[in-house]
């Protein structure tokens, strides 16, 4: 039996592709490389996938490990045992835009760093498939192309410059002959069908900001509502797309920008989550770099404002995306992103249902 090994397994995007995978790969059972701090989390993961997907019932495979460790942190016995794995999908990393740059580097780039070498010791390796973020972009002003990444670009957080720095790392791998897929996901948000969600983040922030609000919202403008672009894009069209694509003889050298080729512009957000929630909406135009300061140094700032510092950028974004490699590849199976619309409700309504969810994501 074939075996594939996953990274960042129970998190939000391996929880719900395992599954898919597996109904893809009849021949094949899963390995997943989990901290032991999540061990048990993962344990009942597994149970609760077995319940939901009988498919992958007896076909899951647990190894306590780390990929900030040489060699995985893997025992000599769990090592022996993947000797026959043929592809590796490497999700793990820390999702976290606040993140301490020791942190950040660790996970990110080192993890990564021996995931790859992991790689290059497997003889029958078929395929890595790597999880990157379309903001390895940065502050790059334009449209930015799935090919493209060494573009001179700034960095708004630890986050995306060490995402940056791993994605150079597969890439020199690529070009060493490592066979390689990329993925690269926007700012990913619940389930388009449930909402389902782990975190409440990013554009969560702001659906809370207008949650608190009366019935008349005041809403910071912290850029031109009408032309900057939010890279939102649901769960279930992310791992879909990455289990379509990753089967595909033509994915083999490929970078995917997983996001809505037609994203919703920062006024969109705001009054499609206002109308579901009651609100009218009044726009408060604010520059952007006093409103950094105002955050990080005035306390209570960040409530008023409804966002955290680190995110603020991000509704000021100067950076749309190329998706000509997704939309093509994407074709025969009918495979595309909904539009914002047709499910901001849906986020919302988990968000109110699961208040005890919060920002933090499972690292």
């Amino acid at each position: 039996m074939a075996q594939l090994l996953m990274t960042g397994f129970p998190g939000f995007l391996g929880s719900a592709l395992l599954p898919r995978l597996l109904a893809r790969r009849a021949d094949t059972d899963a390995v997943c490389l989990v901290q032991g701090r999540h061990a048990v989390l993962a344990g009942s993961r597994v149970k609760e996938l077995e319940v939901t997907d009988p498919h992958t019932a007896g076909r899951i495979r647990l190894v306590v490990g780390d990929v900030t460790a040489s060699g995985l942190g893997l025992s000599p016995e769990d090592r022996a045992g993947l000797d026959d794995v043929s592809e590796v999908w490497h999700l793990a990393a820390v999702y976290d835009l606040a993140v301490p740059p020791e942190v950040a580097h660790r996970v990110n780039v080192e993890g990564t760093r021996n995931v790859l070498a992991f790689c290059r010791g497997l003889d029958g390796l078929r395929r890595l498939q790597y999880v990157s973020t379309c903001y390895v972009s940065g502050r790059f002003e334009g449209r930015f192309a799935e090919d493209a990444l060494v573009e001179g670009q700034a960095f708004r957080n630890h986050y995306e410059q060490t995402k940056y720095e791993a994605e150079v790392l597969v890439r020199a791998a690529m070009a060493d002959g490592m066979p390689t897929t990329i993925y690269r996901p926007g700012i990913v948000v619940g389930d388009s069908g449930t909402g389902e969600t782990q975190k409440y983040d990013g554009p969560y922030f702001l659906a809370t900001f207008l949650q608190r609000q009366l019935s008349v919202a005041m809403v910071p403008a912290l850029g031109d509502a009408d032309e900057v672009r939010v890279c939102l894009v649901p769960r279930d069209f992310v791992v879909g797309a990455m289990d379509e694509l990753s089967v595909l003889d033509v994915s083999h050298g490929r970078t995917y920008a997983l996001v809505d080729p037609d994203p919703p512009t920062v006024r969109q957000v705001v009054t499609t989550f206002a109308h579901h929630l009651g609100k009218r909406v009044v726009w408060v135009p604010l520059p952007l770099a006093p409103v950094h300061g105002l955050v990080d140094h005035v306390p209570g700032a960040e409530t008023l404002i409804g966002l955290p510092a680190e995110a603020l950028d991000y509704f000021a974004s100067p950076t749309t995306y190329d998706t000509t490699n997704t939309t093509a590849d994407l074709t025969a199976s009918g495979l595309t992103c909904p539009p914002f619309e047709s499910y901001a409700g849906t986020l919302l309504d988990f968000m109110q249902a699961h208040p005890e969810f919060d920002a933090h994501a499972m690292t």
